[in-house]
């Protein structure tokens, strides 16, 4: 995971030189600003040419951003260059070895926090800058990548964004077949099952919320289970982004509400929050009725599917034709249907 995390996502010359054979997690005693151990850290070594390089790699998981990011980071380099001190883990040279600070956020906010240290410092009088910190980190925000770009990656990070990107028990499916096709390898069973796992107590539990999981302990179990349960699952996680659709967008109408400070532009945002949100509702109610179409009936009802769904704007109607499409026989009756709603 690591290895395809350096390989896929950070483009810099010097990647292609690291001996991916020789990687290693090291085990450290990185505190945070309250002396506690952070879990979500991990400090990884890898040997680029004659020597070692560390990847410091910060697993962000907050919904918050961080302002401050670079400054923890500071502080964690050095935290594991006085730790590599006294284990005299030096060059043989006498002196310390690189690390990249990365940082993997994983969070729906676009990340907005400095990544460089110095930018987080107010301008010092000429001469003083060169005295001041800097310290870049290497940001990685998962939901910066699209399906497009992380699609044709036969790579476990880029599988990992795109499970945590899945936008319904469909993207999921496929994701889970291609993990399932990749890691059939004897030594690679520990990952298949730790990727089951982590779908089955994380993941799905978070996106159909109430639902029971079945005790799965492998991806080709996990994958039957989809398969089976694609339908009841696609229906509970459309209801819930619907419903997270309409309270967002009654949060905007009335945070734009406030900030006009009359009552008129409460009413009004709070209005187009509601409007906002049914219009999202009929995007996803179509989005779903088509891919649903095109499962059961093949790519070529997608084209008339989408055309004749764009002009139905009742909500109440195309939940209705959810029910309806799994009575139709055929690509023919299911257009058919539509046609006949539609007129």
């Amino acid at each position: 995971m690591v290895a395809d995390l350096l390989s896929g996502f950070v483009a810099e010359t010097w990647v292609q030189e690291l001996d991916f054979t020789t990687l290693e997690k090291q085990s450290g005693s990185y505190v945070s600003d309250d002396l506690r151990p952070r879990a979500d850290d991990v400090v990884w070594r890898v040997r680029w040419r004659n020597r070692w390089l560390y990847v410091y790699l910060l697993l962000e998981f907050q919904s918050d951003v961080d302002p401050f990011m670079a400054v923890r980071l500071l502080v964690y380099v050095g935290l594991l260059y006085q730790d590599l001190i006294r284990a005299e883990q030096l060059t043989a040279e006498g002196l310390l070895p690189p690390v990249l600070p990365l940082v993997l956020y994983n969070g729906r906010p676009r990340w907005t926090a400095k990544t460089e240290m110095a930018d987080l410092i107010t301008p010092p009088p000429a001469g003083l800058e060169r005295y001041q910190p800097r310290l870049p980190y290497l940001l990685l925000e998962e939901n910066r990548f699209n399906e497009a770009e992380l699609a044709p990656l036969k790579n476990l990070a880029a599988a990992l964004f795109r499970l945590e990107n899945s936008r319904g028990p469909e993207d999921l499916q496929r994701v889970v077949e291609q993990l399932v096709e990749w890691l059939q390898a004897p030594e690679q069973a520990s990952l298949r099952r730790a990727f089951a796992m982590w779908l089955r107590d994380v993941l799905l539990p978070a996106r159909v919320p109430g639902v029971r999981i079945e005790a799965v302990q492998e991806l080709s179990e996990v994958r039957n289970m989809l398969a089976e349960r694609v339908l009841e699952w696609t229906e509970q996680w459309k209801q819930q982004g619907l419903e997270q659709g309409r309270q967002e967008g009654r949060q905007e109408g009335r945070q734009e509400g406030r900030q006009e400070g009359r009552q008129e532009g409460r009413q009004e945002g709070r209005q187009e929050g509601r409007q906002e949100g049914r219009q999202e509702g009929l995007c996803s109610e179509r989005q779903l009725l088509v891919r649903l179409a095109r499962k059961r009936f093949g790519a070529t009802v997608t084209g008339p599917s989408q055309a004749l769904l764009e002009r139905i704007v009742e909500l109440a109607v195309l939940e209705e034709l959810g029910e309806a499409l799994l009575d139709c026989a055929d690509g023919e009756a299911w257009l058919a249907l539509l046609a006949r709603r539609v007129g």
